[in-house]
């Protein structure tokens, strides 16, 4: 049921304290006075409980996957420790299937092939001795989206960085890839789960 989904996802903070970090609302507020509260993805209004709404997001992409693109069931299978590979400010560079930490002027500081976590050895012969990632001076002060890579910033779609990283482990497994091109399929399952479509459909078949 949807309501109760909601309150698996998310626990409501204080409006009072929310209120206080805005000067521009009034003095007094109160949500009883409202007619419609809304849920952005700023948690303006909630505090989400992240390894429930993790879990919902991975398994939602991982489905698609499996069952629309036809990859390896095994993506399904996810077990509590997986979830230490996910934090934000990962990148994923999509031509080699690394998952990146980076400093600030484009250091490479971790790295994972997949999510096999790479060594110091190993990122200084990807990297070169000052381990530089080669796209870093074409963001230009951004992490705009591209089709190189990938930045995971927030929460909604953080869990894709896990679902892409075994992605990689499952081509390695059953090929020498020299190209990921798994993306579009990523890009595909993102789309085919926040599409606002989806949400009136269920908000009709369980009106809270």
């Amino acid at each position: 049921h949807v309501d109760a989904v909601l309150r698996q996802t998310a626990e409501w903070r204080d409006p009072v304290a929310v209120c206080s970090h805005s000067t521009a609302m009034a003095e007094h507020f109160s949500l009883a006075d409202c007619d419609v509260i809304g849920f952005d993805l700023d948690h303006t209004l909630c505090r989400y409980n992240v390894s429930c709404t993790f879990a919902l997001i991975y398994d939602s992409f991982a489905q698609f996957l499996v069952e629309h693109k036809g990859y390896d069931r095994e993506l399904m299978s996810v077990t509590p420790d997986c979830w230490d590979f996910c934090f934000k400010g990962l990148l994923l560079d999509l031509e080699d299937g690394n998952l990146l930490k980076l400093g600030e002027d484009g250091t490479v500081l971790r790295a994972s092939h997949g999510t096999r976590i790479l060594t110091v050895e190993e990122i200084l012969e990807t990297y070169g001795k000052k381990r530089k990632w080669k796209h870093f001076k074409t963001i230009n002060g951004t992490f705009a989206r591209s089709g190189k890579y990938h930045f995971y910033d927030n929460y909604f779609d953080l869990p894709g960085a896990l679902l892409c990283a075994r992605v990689v482990d499952l081509l390695d497994q059953n090929r020498n890839v020299k190209k990921y091109e798994f993306w579009k399929d990523v890009i595909a399952s993102i789309e085919y789960n926040y599409k606002a479509s989806a949400f009136k459909a269920v908000y009709n078949n369980h009106p809270l």
